[in-house]
């Protein structure tokens, strides 16, 4: 697949001052762009479609030039000037696209990456901080209620969308949208939530300039430091006993088996190994402590609860799943005819390309518990990784 990014740099940005459009204001001895264009860049990103106004003549002049750089003109809304700039993209054998914030100049390489990751298996995604303050509504200078926080995230981008997906989202779109996620979601697109930064943040006021030059200092200062690469290696292991059942569910497949594996929840024993790999990496313990077996509600409950969930927690804390590696211990049922589909499903629940992910198996040559056929082991390893 390709992947594109649409930087929207065609605003005026009259709330943060300075008497230009806040992306062409300096900002640590460049333009809040050169910074937005960097990261993308930084990550591979090969074309960057840029959304200018049509006013701004010497800047298209400035940008005409550059090889990854494909050039269109803001429109009368926000909607309207992303599909100015998809639509640039036509003819380009273009995949996948990362629509951004110009004044957004503090995205990391991590948050890029974890975006287009979710592209492999998800049809849109999108970077967001889930609301932990207080929240109030007001009237005339007073307070007039509180609202729910519950289930509230604040928006980021870049949001991501399969290119073919949100062009004709934006093309079939009524009119003006808060952003492209409401637009995708107009069109029945199903957007994934990835866990965003505090440091993606979003010049809007004077005083987010000096919060945006203070983040880059501390970028810089940690990579003059010459900070090694964090590897973390997490590993879990993990059994369950055969009861009554006609199936059993390894790696979120079902598989006809004349008995059925016993636990709390839907008794994944690879799944859980994973999980507890990813978990162990992190040296956040295991599926219990964030999801008590004493606990009710988790009664029957999918094992994709608690991967998802544990994939989620290496992400917000800066890390990326390198791989994962799991293996099955059992005499029946036969893995092998199963373990490709068991592959893509860890895959679409992690969120990274199948090639990052193993699953294999092998009998305990008819000793110990699996080999008398009363149970199934898995044990699995997972690698992570912080630039």
């Amino acid at each position: 697949m390709s992947t594109a990014a649409l930087i929207v740099a065609a605003g005026r940005g009259t709330r943060a001052g300075g008497g230009l459009p806040k992306q062409w204001r300096p900002l640590k001895g460049r333009r809040v762009i050169d910074w937005t264009l960097e990261a993308f860049r930084s990550a591979g990103i090969g074309t960057i479609s840029l959304v200018l106004s049509p006013g701004d003549t010497e800047i298209w002049s400035e940008f005409a030039g550059e090889k990854d750089i494909v050039l269109s003109a803001g429109g009368d809304t926000r909607a309207a000037s992303v599909l100015n700039g998809l639509e640039a993209l036509k003819g380009q054998g273009i995949t996948r696209v990362l629509i951004h914030d110009a004044a957004r100049p503090c995205v990391s390489q991590d948050l890029i990456h974890a975006i287009e990751q979710s592209l492999d298996v998800a049809e849109a995604a999108a970077p967001a901080l889930a609301v932990t303050d207080a929240l109030w509504t007001g009237q005339n200078g007073m307070v007039s209620g509180t609202q729910d926080r519950s289930g509230l995230f604040a928006a980021q981008t870049p949001q991501g969308f399969r290119y073919d997906a949100i062009l004709a989202a934006h093309l079939a779109h009524p009119g003006q949208a808060a952003d492209d996620v409401e637009v995708a979601r107009h069109a029945g697109l199903e957007v994934r939530i990835v866990p965003g930064a505090a440091e993606n943040i979003k010049i809007t006021v004077p005083q987010d300039f000096a919060r945006a030059e203070a983040i880059l200092n501390t970028r810089e200062a940690n990579r003059d430091k010459g900070d090694p690469m964090d590897i973390r290696l997490g590993n879990g292991y993990d059994v369950h006993r055969f009861g009554e059942g006609d199936h059993v569910v390894l790696c979120g497949i079902e598989i006809p088996h004349g008995k059925g594996l016993q636990g709390h929840s839907d008794a994944d024993v690879g799944m859980h190994a994973i999980t507890d790999a990813l978990y162990g990496g992190l040296a956040e313990g295991d599926i219990g402590r964030h999801f008590p077996p004493s606990d009710p509600q988790w009664k029957g409950a999918a094992s994709e609860i608690f991967l998802k969930h544990a994939a989620d927690l290496v992400r917000s804390k800066g890390y990326s799943i390198s791989n994962v590696d799991c293996t099955l211990v059992c005499e029946y049922p036969k893995i092998t005819p199963h373990s490709a589909k068991m592959q893509a499903e860890i895959a679409r629940i992690l969120g990274v390309d199948a090639n990052r992910v193993s699953i294999k198996a092998t009998t305990s040559e008819r000793l110990g518990f699996t080999g008398r056929g009363e149970g199934i082991a898995a044990i699995a390893t997972a690698a992570l990784v912080k630039p």
